[in-house]
């Protein structure tokens, strides 16, 4: 997809040079990315602490882990 957007030099500059991109579209592409990603754990982290996974005998688990 082709667009066209007004970003600050200085901006594009920093996540090129922190992304260690070739091309501005590299370094856009890689940000948006990993914008994406931060934004899918949040949300996951969201779902999880509304309805957190109990596990009552861990220390059963944890002593059959142990035997393998």
């Amino acid at each position: 997809m082709k667009v066209t957007a007004i970003i600050p030099d200085s901006l594009v500059n920093e996540v090129k040079n922190y992304s260690s991109s070739a091309t501005i579209t590299e370094a856009i592409t890689l940000a948006l990315k990993d914008w994406l990603a931060l934004y899918h754990i949040k949300a996951l982290n969201q779902k999880i602490q509304k309805n957190p996974l109990i596990i009552k005998n861990g220390a059963k688990i944890r002593r059959l882990n142990r035997m393998f």
